[in-house]
């Protein structure tokens, strides 16, 4: 198997939520040169003011921002792959340029907390709620970047599609599927990023994904 043909089948096994915090890691990760701890990464995105309190219970609380941060981390993860490979490992996060040739073993080795982490029935929590809480999420990574709108300049569907590079009716898996590369190739953090392109599929985004 290649590395290209492995990296379709990882894209191919679609989670059932996007979790926005994949583009602000990525942010930190790449304005970084030094590899981070997940409760340092956890501590910038909390002064950045994109991972709030999460539960009143303080050990509950714990438990759902490291959900969501390692959820976050093993979607990346599958997105960067094949030009770039990021470890995940609870004290060492960092983005390398390189591929391992042994990543195919990393990544097995892996296989049970991956699996683990991209599964929301273990967040204990009901699907609403996720829901609720991702769009929450949505709001404020918008926010941040400068994306936000309000619903009466929010431009049409069929609109929104173009931007996207689809011809309607278009799945909502082809949606979300292109979503994930535009975002990609257009994050200000990566090479050939261009910020204002980012925040244009961002918000087509916004619509395509209600």
């Amino acid at each position: 198997m290649t590395l290209e043909s492995a990296t379709d089948q990882e894209l191919a096994q679609e989670t059932n939520q996007d979790n926005p915090l994949v583009w602000s890691i990525l942010g930190v990760l790449k304005g970084s040169s030094c590899s981070w701890k997940v409760h340092s990464l956890a501590a910038e995105l909390i002064a950045q003011g994109l991972l709030p309190a999460l539960d009143k219970n303080p050990d509950q609380d714990l438990f759902k921002r490291n959900f969501l941060l390692m959820n976050a981390l093993f979607q990346l993860q599958s997105l960067l792959l094949p030009q770039q490979w990021l470890q995940v490992h609870a004290m060492d996060i960092e983005i390398y340029n390189v591929v391992p040739n042994d990543f195919k073993q990393a990544l097995a080795q892996d296989s049970g907390l991956r699996d683990y982490y991209l599964d929301w029935d273990n967040y204990q929590t009901s699907d609403n709620l996720i829901r609720e809480m991702l769009a929450q999420f949505w709001h404020r990574f918008e926010e941040h970047i400068g994306t936000k709108k309000t619903n009466a300049t929010l431009y049409p569907r069929d609109e929104a599609l173009m931007i996207f590079e689809l011809d309607p009716p278009a799945s909502n898996k082809e949606i979300r599927r292109q979503w994930r590369r535009l975002a990609l190739r257009w994050h200000p953090d990566r090479r050939g990023g261009d910020a204002a392109k980012f925040r244009v599929v961002c918000e087509a985004w916004q619509i395509l994904r209600c």
